[in-house]
């Protein structure tokens, strides 16, 4: 029972940045601009947050007051990761360039940027930066008297402030989405941006919201995955930012779809994480590195679902297509 508690409450923290990201990505591409840049958004996000993490655990201010640390700590990987975001924001919306590309180009700079930044501050061959213990929510911290150990591993294990962020921004996203005069004029430009522009509504202004929004969650996402994987920040997100564009098309663009994807993906993640403690997982036992095969399952698992769903899924019509207010 408790490996099971274990598994549920690992699942929640690992689709917490899928979650976040995906989201982030159907703003972008809802609004008309591909967001290729998730990992490298990702990774600027969770680099400046853990460098305030780091600064508050120093200066002591995180371990006298942690959750509010690490709400400014989500709060700077948010806007970090937003003024990333302008970089494509602008070659793909101004200079109307290839938004794969430009894409690709931000997630090629953001580790080796990682990398350099790291080293400054911390010393040469100083990689890792270290995410103090303080930032877990704990029962105790709660003043929360509970003797069930199921329900203290499931509720207090692996909880994190991210968790009721990431709630927080899901029922936001879902409301703006569909339900606010923003959310149709963003979807009127990923669909038909000529016909948003004839009744007055600034392209080129809404596909700038949806780009920022989505290096915000982005940004929150990066530092969501360090917290989740519990190792610190090594200025990479193990591919996390692709898989949430997966999460992102197998949720057909619709947060609540999303919501879905992202935790059957992350259940994925934690089999492939901790296999050797699961016990209703095969031994395979005739293999050397059986540590391998699992680790591969969620990619397996992506482009399984990705070659049976891309077929049916409904992106914006007018996504990756840039648009040129001369030529309607």
């Amino acid at each position: 029972m408790i490996i099971l508690a274990n598994v549920i409450s690992l699942t929640i923290v690992f689709s917490v940045p899928l979650l976040l990201v995906a989201l982030g990505g159907s703003y972008s591409e809802h609004s008309g601009v591909i967001n290729i840049a998730l990992e490298g958004i990702m990774v600027i996000g969770a680099l400046c947050a853990c460098f305030a993490l780091s600064a508050f655990d120093k200066s002591g201010f995180g371990p006298a007051h942690p959750q509010l640390a690490m709400l400014l700590a989500i709060c700077i990987a948010g806007i970090s990761g937003m003024a990333f975001s302008v970089f494509l924001a602008f070659a793909a919306i101004n200079l109307r360039a290839d938004q794969t590309i430009g894409g690709t180009a931000l997630n090629i700079f953001a580790p080796a940027f990682a990398v350099v930044m790291t080293w400054a501050i911390q010393g040469q061959g100083q990689t890792t930066i270290q995410i103090p213990s303080w930032i877990r929510i704990t029962k105790e911290s709660l003043g929360i008297q509970m003797e069930s150990k199921f329900l203290n591993a499931l509720l207090f294990k692996y909880f994190y402030l991210t968790t009721p962020v990431a709630i927080v921004l899901f029922i936001i996203a879902t409301i703006v989405m569909y339900k606010t005069r923003f959310g149709l004029r963003l979807r009127a430009c990923g669909e038909h941006p000529q016909a948003a522009d004839s009744v007055g509504i600034n392209v080129y202004r809404m596909r700038y919201a949806g780009v920022l929004i989505s290096g915000f969650l982005g940004g929150i996402g990066g530092i969501a995955y360090t917290i989740a994987v519990g190792s610190g920040f090594n200025s990479s997100v193990g591919g996390y930012g692709f898989l949430a564009l997966a999460v992102m098309i197998f949720g057909n663009w619709k947060p609540v779809q999303i919501l879905g994807s992202a935790v059957f993906f992350a259940l994925f993640k934690v089999v492939a994480a901790y296999n050797s403690s699961i016990p209703f997982l095969p031994k395979l036992e005739g293999l050397k590195d059986k540590s391998s095969l699992y680790q591969m399952l969620p990619y397996i698992v992506t482009m399984v679902v990705l070659i049976f769903t891309s077929k049916k899924s409904q992106a914006p019509k007018a996504e990756g297509i840039p648009y040129d207010k001369g030529s309607r």
